[in-house]
């Protein structure tokens, strides 16, 4: 496996620690205390813009419960500053990003994914001690790019990936799907977390038809992933900042995952009234254009 991108960046807490300090207009002393983090040790920080864990958190959890959401608000800052800014979630820190890296069984098989909203990097990673969210300004300028719907052809290359329709693996309709993105350098698509490949996994068991699937899934709101596939793609990215994540945010994160899990029960069990007809999985591969779209 190749590096193609060393990532090197580190939580910008000088700037936060000053931007802070202007906006409560206290000073140093002030912060070290309601922070409980010795002057010294802040004054250190201004100097090397570096510190323990133990002090991130400490002064971004005090920072979170002043109500200040640092990191939605630069992520809109810099959608302001680059035509496209991706996200993407780490569970133990991101040094190298390789094209070729991942598991296999990704949405996509192997590639580096970034989301495109903030929330949707911190919702993969919110359940993990060491987690970090990282941004990047990209370039979509020559690159093949292959954009799929909430629809049939997505879902079905979501489940072959993930390995639940091997028994069609070798079907025209597969087939097909695999050639439109086999020399994509990016792939653009919706995001599938585990919540929405439970669903998916209902249609290629045949407990639900695809119509019921993919209605469900449209109550996902995680919007859409950006799958790099290859080196020149790699190349287009540039890293902008890395963003601390203290617990309470991550524990709001958990709690908005929960409640949108119970959104998409729901609309499962309403979708699986409202459309009885559609077509299971071993009708879906009788047909050879079939074509079914639910938009976001």
């Amino acid at each position: 496996m190749n590096i193609f991108m060393k990532i090197t960046l580190e939580y910008d807490i000088r700037k936060d620690i000053n931007l802070i300090i202007e906006s409560e207009k206290i000073d140093t002393s002030e912060l070290s205390s309601l922070c409980n983090i010795s002057r010294t040790t802040l004054i250190e920080i201004k100097n090397s813009n570096k510190t323990t864990k133990s002090v991130y958190e400490k002064f971004y959890s005090y920072v979170y419960r002043k109500k200040y959401r640092l990191n939605a608000v630069k992520e809109e800052l810099l959608k302001e500053q680059h035509q496209i800014v991706l996200f993407h979630g780490s569970k133990n820190g991101l040094s190298d990003i390789y094209y070729n890296g991942s598991r296999k069984n990704c949405d996509f098989g192997c590639g580096f994914y970034l989301g495109q909203t903030y929330n949707q990097a911190l919702s993969f990673v919110c359940e993990n001690e060491n987690s970090s969210v990282y941004s990047f300004s990209f370039d979509e300028k020559n690159l093949n790019i292959v954009k799929l719907n909430c629809d049939l052809e997505w879902m079905l290359v979501v489940c072959y990936y993930r390995g639940t329709i091997s028994l069609y693996s070798s079907n025209k309709k597969i087939k097909d799907i695999l050639n439109k993105i086999a020399n994509a350098d990016v792939i653009i698509a919706p995001i599938a977390d585990n919540k929405m490949f439970y669903i998916m996994s209902q249609f290629t068991e045949g407990e639900i038809n695809a119509d019921v699937a993919l209605h469900s899934l449209a109550a996902s709101k995680l919007g859409y992933q950006y799958v790099l596939k290859t080196e020149k793609a790699i190349n287009n990215l540039k890293p902008i900042e890395k963003y601390y994540l203290c617990k309470d945010e991550k524990e709001e994160c958990s709690n908005e995952l929960e409640k949108r899990s119970y959104e998409i029960d729901t609309k499962l069990k309403i979708a699986k009234r409202e459309f009885k007809n559609g077509l299971f999985i071993e009708e879906v591969f009788e047909w050879e254009n079939l074509i079914i779209t639910v938009y976001y």
